[in-house]
């Protein structure tokens, strides 16, 4: 309904006049003398509003006639269709659905603002009698005046309350007897819709085959249905006239010859040299005929913005579609496919370009059933074998991904000769249509696909390439595939459209398939779900990669096990989030996940308990306590911590085996981070010497030797100290204190254990061995 909007602004304006509620004041007379205000207030903005909306009253009863009068012209249309017409009753059935859904979308809830006015007429009617039974001889003159004019205003705004309610009565009248004549449309419709479906794919027409054994009749027969079909009455102008249809295709074949000629006169002769190139040349077909295309779709576009008819305003729908698909074709070619190969890959797509215009022809004449039964399955069998023909010939000269889709295009061709010539005409139709349609998909797709990685291979943002930047990826992994998943309802709703069938492919979309109590799920539910993981996929990913840029940032050292912990815990909340939001659409009830949750709590608690400890071992481990790279020693094995999960932490120890430990062992056992304050370890390296040397002497000059190793892996901020420890049976026993490299331990400790060796043999100190005395006896039997 036009003006609808503004219709209920009006209409809730109204409603909002009611007069402000008034209080207790210090006595009666000024109690009144406010109420006098209000109702005052209250009807001069009624007066103001039902003056302005006498306008739109004349335009609800326009509109409401014109619904009415459209509605009577639709089953004129409707009723007296042949069944023989699909085109003409599919175009009469979607007429009256659309009005009816246009209606129902546009109606006004005029019963709730008659109920709005009753209760504002009983509190008026209740206001007016208490006016009216109120004793005025205790009043002032002043207040008897107010008391006067509060009766009177009540009165009046009362009675404009009960004026505007007869008038949304009667509003209510028109609207349920045109709704009742539209809801009678639509059944029919609906009945027609399931005769048609029924048609198209259960019941079929005569087979092919026996069409071609009764000729003679069949051509009779169809000459008699075009005569009654395109023969003009006598006297009457009709916006369907075969003239105009004729006057329309004659307007293709004009404009097409005229706009080609332009483009070459143009390119030739209008065009820069500098922008024709030898790869231009090459494409200029195709160019033109782009362009051409383009245009006659703004042109069209135009036409049916401007032009009141009927039959122009159809046909130029259909026919910008079909331009649409076209200019798809044409341009993707022109942007992935290189000048050598542009002309065959063009050609192999001609049969489904002839073809497509050959079927919205058929939808924009309304052609009968028997012309099409007659001749669509031979035009179908030329275009298979012209489409066969096509790819032997064009097999090794066109792009690998053009050449699939011919095959399912021959595919598709093959499988629509096989029904026509079994009697589903019709059916071979959608089918053809539909693959059009998806097809165009695919090569849009393709096209975007291939653009924007040439496009992101010479760009740079920031000083890195575009497919880098969160754009690119957005549009590539999320918007590009759920394209791909919506293409498919596209498809199948515009070939579905040829017949004027997309409200019933719309209804099978979002129909419930499966509808219970506990799960709820459609086709278009499936669609929106694949469509939300497409899109959670890719926060998790730019989640991830901000997270560990974060963790480098902060701490490089630690990087690595703070991601491992940060990408389980995104993961978890995205892919929970992605599951609930999923389990909403398909309206499952969490009743029985709470029950099976609740059941199952205490076996899993039980059978899960070792897992459950080291996996928030796990976690405090990836906290920070141990990091990847660190060396550890645990249970005399000592190595490098090389990764770190939430059940187990990897050590490759230094003799080159890898051992994994549970990540309770290294909170229930003592190791050691050799790692993780500073990366050196206090070494206790023992040596002695012979009793009788100077201790003071032996001290300083092992600690000098060593500094000034100036060792690489020693720690140059804490002193070596060498300290005495002991007497020993045959030594002076020293141990040297030393911080070294705990990674290179062993390697420092023999260096610094050879350049004490050297410093005690260069002063001459001795280095005591152990050493016996061996005492050989004589026994008496040894002297005899």
């Amino acid at each position: 309904m036009k003006h609808a909007k503004l219709l209920t602004l009006v209409l809730a304006l109204l409603m909002a006049l009611p007069m402000h509620a008034v209080l207790k004041e210090e006595d009666l007379s000024k109690t009144l003398y406010i109420l006098r205000k209000e109702l005052t207030k209250t009807y001069l903005e009624m007066e103001e509003n039902m003056k302005s909306s006498k306008e739109m009253n004349k335009r609800i009863l326009t509109n409401l006639f014109s619904t009415m009068s459209r509605s009577n012209q639709n089953a004129l249309m409707l009723y007296s269709q042949k069944p023989d017409y699909v085109f003409d009753l599919t175009y009469a059935c979607h007429e009256a659905t659309d009005q009816y859904q246009d209606f129902k979308k546009a109606t006004l809830p005029f019963r709730q603002y008659v109920d709005k006015m009753n209760t504002e007429i009983a509190r008026y009617d209740s206001l007016v009698t208490s006016l009216s039974k109120m004793p005025t001889r205790r009043l002032d003159d002043s207040a008897r005046v107010d008391h006067d004019v509060c009766l009177t205003l009540a009165v009046n705004i009362r009675n404009n309350y009960m004026e505007t309610r007869e008038r949304m009565t009667e509003y209510i009248k028109y609207y349920e007897r045109a709704e009742e004549q539209l809801k009678t449309l639509n059944d029919y419709a609906n009945l027609r819709y399931n005769e048609i479906q029924t048609n198209i794919f259960k019941n079929g027409g005569e087979p092919y085959w026996d069409i071609i054994k009764s000729m003679q009749y069949q051509m009779s027969k169809t000459a008699d249905s075009v005569t009654d079909k395109y023969k003009p009455i006598e006297g009457v102008k009709s916006q369907w006239d075969i003239k105009i249809i004729t006057f329309l295709f004659l307007f293709i074949l004009i404009y097409g010859t005229l706009a080609i000629v332009l483009n070459i006169i143009a390119i030739k002769y209008v065009l820069p040299k500098r922008f024709r190139s030898a790869e231009f040349l090459k494409k200029r077909t195709c160019i033109i005929l782009a362009t051409t295309t383009i245009t006659f779709a703004l042109i069209l576009g135009i036409l049916r913005a401007t032009v009141n008819q009927n039959f122009l305003i159809m046909a130029s729908g259909l026919l910008v579609e079909y331009s649409w698909l076209l200019g798809v074709i044409l341009i993707s070619l022109l942007l992935r496919v290189d000048g050598n190969q542009i002309k065959s890959a063009f050609k192999i797509y001609t049969p489904l370009i002839v073809i497509g215009f050959i079927v919205i022809t058929f939808r924009i004449v309304l052609i009968p059933n028997d012309l099409v039964n007659l001749i669509f399955p031979p035009i179908l069998l030329v275009c298979a074998l012209w489409q066969w023909y096509l790819i032997r010939r064009y097999n090794k000269k066109i792009p690998k991904s053009d050449m699939n889709y011919t095959y399912i295009s021959l595919g598709v061709f093959v499988a629509s000769v096989i029904c026509s010539w079994m009697g589903y005409t019709l059916l071979s139709v959608q089918m053809l249509i539909w693959w059009i349609m998806q097809l165009t998909c695919i090569l849009t797709i393709t096209c975007i696909s291939e653009w924007m990685h040439k496009y992101s291979d010479s760009h740079h943002i920031y000083e890195q390439p575009v497919s880098k930047t969160w754009m690119f990826r957005f549009v590539y992994r999320v918007l590009l595939p759920v394209m791909g998943l919506c293409s498919v309802i596209i498809s199948i709703y515009y070939a579905a459209d040829v017949f004027n069938l997309s409200d019933v492919v719309m209804g099978i979309i979002t129909k419930r398939f499966i509808d219970t109590d506990s799960i709820s799920v459609s086709i278009l539910n499936i669609i929106v779900v694949a469509s939300l993981w497409f899109l959670f996929g890719y926060i998790n990913r730019i989640s991830l990669a901000l997270l560990r840029q974060h963790f480098v940032e902060k701490d490089p050292r630690t990087a690595d096990s703070r991601s491992v912990m940060g990408r389980n815990v995104l993961q978890v909340v995205v892919w929970g989030a992605w599951l609930l939001i999923s389990l909403a659409i398909m309206k499952v009830s969490n009743t029985w996940l709470i029950v099976i949750s609740g059941g199952l709590s205490t076996g899993i608690g039980f059978a899960m308990k070792d897992i459950l400890e080291n996996i928030y071992y796990g976690i405090s481990l990836m906290a920070g306590r141990i990091k990847i790279g660190d060396w550890i020693e645990c249970d005399g094995t000592k190595g490098k911590v090389s990764s770190i999960s939430y059940t187990s932490t990897m050590i490759e120890a230094i003799d080159g085996s890898v051992i994994a430990f549970q990540n309770s062992q290294l909170f229930t056992k003592n190791y050691k981070n050799l790692t993780r304050n500073h990366g050196f370890v206090l070494s206790l390296i023992p040596f002695n010497v012979a009793y009788g040397s100077n201790v003071k002497q032996v001290c300083s000059l092992v600690e000098d030797a060593v500094v000034n190793m100036k060792h690489p892996n020693i720690d140059k901020k804490k002193k070596v100290r060498a300290v005495f420890t002991e007497f020993g049976d045959s030594s002076v026993n020293f141990q040297l204190l030393c911080w070294v490299d705990a990674v290179k331990q062993i390697y420092v400790v023999s260096d610094i254990m050879e350049c004490i060796y050297d410093t005690l043999n260069k002063n001459n100190i001795e280095i005591p061995f152990p050493q016996r005395d061996i005492h050989v006896k004589n026994t008496p039997l040894d002297n005899q």
